[in-house]
């Protein structure tokens, strides 16, 4: 007799302090989906603007990202790494004859030597730039070679670079001696 009345209790008291019900505004059906243009079809830096996402909706990743996200959406989409993130070659050793090369879009590229074999010790990194090409790692003795494959700098440009001095900063191969180079 006392367990029915408290189930009853508890069931009013259920339905008197229910939450209100989750809505959201359904989405629009006149209005047709913004086209999203391929990576083929990317020219200037106002094509990787996403259009966003409509109202009353959640935007996706494509949606919404912008900038060089967008451009490694886009890329992936379509099966193109665009950064080409696949590991270096690590089946040899480089030498400075036969130096690992290393492509880089940019002026200056951060690699990672594991040594030879692989794993041979712990990730040290090494700094590559057009101006310091090549970097042999101090733990294992590989060589690494930037090639540089950017686009060239224009001199269209009216760039002040006379203000911005170049400090060079040392490493490790500043203080090899010159007959082990």
């Amino acid at each position: 007799m006392f367990a029915p009345r408290l189930l009853a209790r508890t069931v009013a008291r259920r339905a008197v302090v229910a939450p209100r019900a989750f809505s959201t505004a359904l989405p629009r059906l006149s209005s047709a989906p913004a086209k999203i243009k391929t990576f083929h079809e990317i020219r200037t830096e106002a094509d990787l603007i996403g259009p966003g996402a409509k109202p009353g909706t959640v935007p996706s990743d494509i949606d919404q990202a912008t900038g060089l996200e967008r451009f490694e959406i886009l890329g992936k989409m379509e099966g193109i790494d665009v950064f080409d993130m696949k590991p270096l070659d690590a089946s040899r050793k480089g030498t400075m004859e036969d130096p690992i090369v290393v492509p880089s879009f940019g002026e200056e590229r951060y690699l990672g030597c594991t040594g030879f074999p692989v794993d041979s010790h712990t990730v040290i990194w090494l700094t590559t730039s057009k101006d310091r090409p090549v970097e042999r790692c101090p733990e294992c003795g590989s060589v690494y070679k930037m090639d540089y494959v950017g686009p060239e700098e224009s001199h269209d440009h009216h760039h002040d670079h006379h203000h911005q001095p170049q400090v060079d900063v040392p490493t490790m191969a500043d203080f090899v001696k010159p007959q082990y180079w």
